[in-house]
């Protein structure tokens, strides 16, 4: 699986993913900070699931109807518990990245959501 890890999201939870065989590319190596949108727009060019901390993403996806390739947020989850549970959504959720939706990880829960498919033509 293809990620983009947010600087917010450590540079630990990019060393657990990449020794698990995943293609992980890091906001941090991409030089200056670009802003949210702009980084959710790379990661959807580059079918990347986008893991970060920051709420405002789910914003991007759902109010503004941002293309996307999935997204995991981790609000509030304490640096040391970020491998554990990205491990858990591995395990039990890759599908639900794979089909593009978003995970978000709050204490023990795990919340899968659909993202809006967008407005239609008519």
């Amino acid at each position: 699986m293809r990620f983009l890890i947010d600087r917010c999201a450590g540079r630990r939870l990019s060393e657990f993913l990449r020794q698990d065989g995943h293609d992980v590319l890091e906001a941090r190596e991409l030089g200056p900070d670009p802003g949210d949108q702009a980084l959710l727009a790379r990661a959807a060019r580059e079918e990347r699931v986008l893991v970060t901390l920051d709420k405002h993403f789910g914003q991007h996806i759902f109010l503004a109807e941002r293309e996307h390739s999935g997204l995991v947020r981790l609000p509030d989850v304490p640096a040391a518990e970020r491998v554990t549970l990205m491990r858990q959504v591995l395990k039990a959720h890759v599908e639900d990245l794979a089909a593009s939706r978003v995970v978000t990880i709050r204490g023990s829960r795990i919340r899968v959501s659909d993202p809006p498919r967008g407005l239609e033509s008519e």
